[in-house]
């Protein structure tokens, strides 16, 4: 049995996985036959931790892993001291958009999910400008001889706001006044226990504010943040997460299938240019210690009409290069294409799940590797299969057997596939391999 795992990550794993989704936490327990795409990550974080910035691409079919590789991703980096978020892109979530706020909603998601190794619940924004008042408080207390203990006067409160503002002045991105206007803002709030107005720089900050004038009225603020600067107010926030003692700023866009869907060519080619612009700062340096990741289908890179290759500027940055398809791989660069588990990764896959619902509930189940090859048997010889066997269906379908096993123990593991066996359908050998995983 694997070493005992804690509560809350057990039922994490199991709880996501019967909902067909990847869990956010404890999701390392159950990472397998990614060890050299795990081992280019660290070497980008290292890269990314030194001051430079990367993006890359996780392209892959559906059930290849996007979802799971990104998710394992903010795993490693979370250990990592980075600060990490992690969203999906929808149809109402775009890189770019013309003023009906479609970028800056996906600006409010990566602000919403924001995550540390100690705030892994996400909305992490509260505990980090926290830290940030209290760093800078120390600064102003050496410097001026102040006691931590006597920073409720108005003349002391106002000497850390202007360390705020100044210091986020200094940043080499447009919006960084008013960026430190809104955390000054915050902190005033926080001293003057004036909830409201936290409330409300958080809600600048998060990019919740729709119109200049309420923000003038709230919080004396001329500028919100909109789909224009948007992109520069992440930037700000990863200079301010390095300042504060972390390594970077992780941040990775799922299904970004949505960009290939809008139906608006100009649209569609202007968020393009987006990513362009993005991959563009990280290389040339001017953005500093991000790692920007983004999953996507291989029609979403590689279709001609709709796809980043439709767009010259990314296809020629981002195409194969005349090295590749030799049956070697190059993870060091921008585009890794994403591999189908193989059968002996689905088997150990399986497995683990298994051990893992049995740390959870704290028991010894008498599922044997023989019944998980069973299951993979039934699976493959399912009328249909080639067309019905998906990696999420796969996943579900044995938690729940396991479950079933647990909870009527006088029916044994395989009795329970039998049960729901269907006719047998001429499968080949080597179809186990196709089993897919997330």
């Amino acid at each position: 049995m694997i070493k005992k795992i804690k509560k809350k990550d057990g039922a994490a794993i199991l709880n996501a996985l019967k909902g067909g989704v990847v869990p956010k936490i404890g999701i390392h327990h159950i990472a397998v036959g990614r060890g050299d795409e795990v081992k280019a990550v660290v070497e980008s974080l290292n890269n990314v931790e030194s001051g430079n910035s990367e993006v890359k691409f996780w392209i892959g079919d559906f059930g290849t892993g996007k979802s799971f590789i990104l998710q394992l991703i903010e795993s490693v980096a979370l250990k990592q001291n980075f600060v990490c978020s992690t969203i999906d892109l929808t149809p109402e979530t775009r890189l770019y958009a013309n003023k009906d706020f479609r970028a800056v909603s996906t600006y409010t998601k990566i602000l919403t999910n924001l995550t540390t190794q100690t705030d892994n619940d996400g909305d992490a924004l509260p505990t980090i400008l926290d830290q940030w008042i209290q760093q800078l408080m120390s600064e102003v207390a050496v410097e001026k001889g102040i006691p931590l203990t006597d920073f409720s006067s108005e003349e002391n409160i106002v000497l850390v706001s202007n360390k705020m503002v100044e210091t986020a002045r200094n940043f080499p991105t447009v919006s960084g006044f008013e960026f430190g206007q809104a955390v000054a803002k915050y902190f005033e709030g926080f001293m003057a226990n004036d909830h409201d107005l936290q409330r409300n720089a958080l809600r600048w900050l998060k990019g919740e504010y729709r119109a200049k004038s309420d923000s003038l009225r709230d919080l004396g603020i001329r500028e919100i943040v909109n789909d224009q600067n948007y992109y520069d107010v992440l930037k700000n926030l990863g200079l301010l997460f390095v300042a504060l003692g972390y390594k970077g700023f992780v941040i990775s866009l799922d299904e970004a299938i949505n960009l290939f869907k809008i139906t608006t060519k100009q649209t569609r080619e202007k968020n393009y240019e987006k990513i362009l612009e993005i991959y563009n700062d990280a290389l040339q340096g001017n953005a500093r210690n991000l790692f920007i990741n983004i999953g996507g289908t291989r029609e979403f890179l590689e279709d001609e009409y709709r796809g980043l290759y439709s767009y010259n500027a990314l296809r020629t940055r981002l195409e194969d290069s005349r090295f590749d398809g030799t049956g070697l791989r190059d993870l060091s660069r921008p585009v890794v294409k994403l591999d189908v588990l193989d059968q002996e990764e689905i088997f150990t896959l399986l497995q683990k799940l298994k051990e893992v619902f049995d740390s959870h509930y704290d028991i010894e189940s008498k599922i044997t590797e023989k019944n998980t090859i069973t299951f993979m048997e039934h699976y493959l010889n399912r009328v249909g299969a080639r067309e019905f066997l998906k990696p999420r269906e796969v996943i579900k379908d044995y938690i729940s057997l396991l479950e079933l096993n647990r909870q009527n123990g006088n029916t044994t593991f395989d009795e329970l596939i039998n049960i729901h066996d269907q006719s047998p359908l001429q499968a080949e050998t080597e179809d186990v391999a196709s089993i897919e995983v997330y």
